[in-house]
């Protein structure tokens, strides 16, 4: 079923866009880099802040570690092919892209696993004060962990929003043990300062925890030189390394001796295979190991990495803001008219690397997008995620998305109730 149309007619597309699409297209610096993905034909996909595509160094590298590591090498993989030094070395490859020297990063594990380590061992490192401090917005994970970390730990958890930290910090700075934010809006792509928010918690006496999901590979991240206490994030998003990728862990090489986690494997012990009856913790950031490595898709992440070879993470972040300055511009000349607010600011020092438009058929309207090409995503209730990743995403793409969506809107050609194919929006 399509509702009867309501929307104005389609305005003709103003010249320019077409013409400067073109223009910044061929001016790309990065455009080569879209040939190490694997982009099916066909298809402008703007979900890679969710999913990121597949890179051409996966599939041989996966290749060769099931048919000859594990399929031939078998357990002795572990030694011959590297495999137990993995969950590090992936660690240092993924610091390299966030602004953490080497030896400070671990990968494995998921993402709430992590957060959940990390909430746990800033709260140990900061005995004696009793809140801990997360955005309200937060993506739901954060929050759910946030309340599980803080009951294990007797804290209370205050929620304040980014803009609000400074003044809660002046009221009650004393009292708080660490923050929690991430700097990048899941929602809406809003970028906060990370800069200005750690200085404020430090200046409390607070420990800060920045979950890099939505920024790491998007835009340099300078963890070290923000003095950042512990951060976490994904391997599946910007950073591609497939679906269910491993975590990883940041903490800041001044707290690794007071560094204690409520989970202590096996893998995380001075001597793994002595046996020991009693757990001694490893030095340095291996003493956040947990279990057994998924290795599988520790070393497809390790592979995906690559892809980011010799690239200038500051040539990244120009070429995304000039990709969602341009899909602000189209959506400001061609989907207005049909409904379409951003709610991605404008001003693009407060933006990560995606564009946000609320239309009250948001799901609708993404079914119907990917019918014609454009894999977008929604959340709800009523927001129309489109991300942008600078090592293959084009101008040109993104005004095929806009033209695509105004036709769509347009001509009413989507269910505005549709049934779900299945529980992933």
């Amino acid at each position: 079923m399509t509702i009867t149309p309501t929307a104005p007619t389609a305005p003709t597309p103003l010249p320019g866009l077409a013409e400067r699409a073109a223009r910044l297209d061929a001016d790309d610096a990065l455009a080569h880099l879209r040939d190490r993905f694997l982009l099916p034909p066909d298809v402008v996909y703007l979900d890679g802040n969710s999913l990121g595509p597949l890179p051409a160094a996966v599939p041989p590298v996966l290749t060769d570690v099931v048919t000859r590591q594990w399929g031939t090498d078998l357990i002795g993989s572990w030694n011959d092919n590297g495999w137990w030094e993995a969950p590090l070395r992936v660690g240092d490859a993924i610091g390299a892209l966030i602004g953490a020297a080497p030896g400070q990063t671990v990968a494995g594990d998921s993402t709430s696993v992590q957060l959940y380590t990390a909430l746990d061992a800033a709260a140990s490192l900061r005995p004696g004060r009793a809140l801990l401090v997360t955005d309200p917005g937060h993506f739901p994970t954060d929050r759910y962990v946030a309340d599980a970390a803080a009951a294990r730990r007797g804290l209370d958890v205050r929620w304040v929003s980014p803009a609000d930290l400074p003044r809660f910090l002046r009221a009650e700075g004393d009292r708080v043990a660490v923050v929690s934010y991430s700097p990048v809006d899941f929602r809406t792509g809003e970028l906060y300062d990370m800069r200005a928010l750690t200085r404020a918690a430090h200046h409390a006496g607070a420990l800060v925890l920045w979950d890099l999901c939505h920024a790491a590979g998007a835009l340099p991240v300078e963890l070290d030189a923000l003095g950042v206490d512990l951060a976490v994030g994904c391997g599946y998003k910007f950073l591609s390394g497939g679906p269910g990728a491993p975590a990883y862990l940041y903490v800041a090489r001044r707290h690794h001796r007071e560094l204690r986690t409520p989970l202590p494997g096996w893998n995380g012990h001075a001597d793994p295979f002595g046996l020991s009856r009693d757990y001694v913790p490893a030095s340095g950031i291996a003493r956040a190991r947990i279990g057994t490595p998924p290795i599988l898709s520790l070393l497809a992440l390790e592979a995906a990495l690559t892809a980011f070879d010799g690239v200038d993470l500051a040539e990244v972040r120009a070429k995304s803001l000039s990709l969602s300055g341009f899909f602000l511009c189209c959506a400001e000349e061609l989907l207005t008219p049909f409904g379409f607010t951003s709610v991605t600011p404008s001003d693009p020092d407060r933006r990560g690397s995606q564009v946000s438009l609320r239309h009250p058929h948001a799901h609708a309207l993404t079914r119907a997008l990917a019918d014609h090409g454009v894999i977008a995503d929604m959340r709800a209730p009523d927001l129309l995620r489109f991300g942008f990743n600078a090592l293959y995403t084009t101008h040109r793409e993104l005004l095929t998305a806009a033209r695509r969506l105004r036709d769509i809107a347009a001509d009413a050609a989507y269910d505005p109730t549709p049934r779900r194919s299945g529980p992933v929006t």
